[in-house]
């Protein structure tokens, strides 16, 4: 399952869904808005193989690294979450849900950026992977 922050942009939950990518949105389709971040971890612990979309980079930390979901901390414009989103879903290292479980990621326009459990150092990784 696919979440959005509530800080992403209606327009760009609907590219999602318009390109027949599954997403849920915190605030219309999922918990509330204005939820906080543990909140939200507490949200998505609940749900099943969730990866996890946002804008917000406090959620970008290693200790977040749990194996029943993905944190993908999005480092581009809101108008370009879909794109990104997208393009991550893609990408051969992340392109399932079994491959991003566990994992902390800061998604830019330049490479990926991963923490994931069990391991000491974050890992980079280009898009062209």
């Amino acid at each position: 399952m696919n979440v959005l922050d509530e800080h992403v942009l209606e327009d760009q939950r609907q590219l999602l869904r318009n390109w027949r990518i599954p997403v849920r949105q915190i605030g219309p389709d999922i918990g509330r808005k204005g939820m906080k971040d543990p909140e939200i971890i507490s949200l998505v612990l609940t749900l099943r193989r969730p990866t996890f979309f946002t804008l917000d980079f406090d959620f970008y930390k290693r200790s977040l690294c749990h194996l029943r979901y993905c944190l993908v901390c999005m480092d581009v414009g809101q108008r370009e979450a879909a794109i990104f989103a997208r393009r991550f879903l893609r990408h051969s290292e992340f392109d399932t849900a079994a491959k991003r479980m566990g994992k902390v990621i800061r998604l830019s326009s330049v490479q990926l950026m991963v923490w994931a459990l069990r391991q000491e150092q974050e890992v980079a990784f280009d898009w062209a992977d």
